[in-house]
């Protein structure tokens, strides 16, 4: 699953893609499963995902993740890729 967020600061905006490392930190750091974004994430989850987001993509933020989030004017998904499962094709047996 791959978000892109719109990141708001006072004196910058930017768009910064998710991958699966971030969102495998997010499962460790919030003990959920990935499956359970489909249910709907709060704000410190968006947060949380555009912080690990910046700092792969070499965008300086504070070390701390609640300085971080001190910083956010606003966070908001502008577009959201779901995985794309591939079926197997039908055979005799099934």
């Amino acid at each position: 699953m791959q978000l892109t967020l719109k990141v708001e600061l006072p004196d910058n905006t930017y768009t910064v893609t998710t991958n699966l490392y971030v969102v495998v930190a997010w499962e460790r750091k919030f003990k959920r499963k990935a499956s359970d974004m489909a249910n709907g994430i709060g704000i410190e989850d968006l947060a949380f995902l555009a912080f690990e987001a910046s700092k792969l993509n070499k965008i300086v933020v504070p070390a701390e993740f609640d300085n971080f989030i001190k910083q956010l004017v606003n966070i908001e998904v502008v577009e959201q890729e779901q995985p794309s499962f591939i079926e197997a094709a039908p055979t005799d047996a099934s």
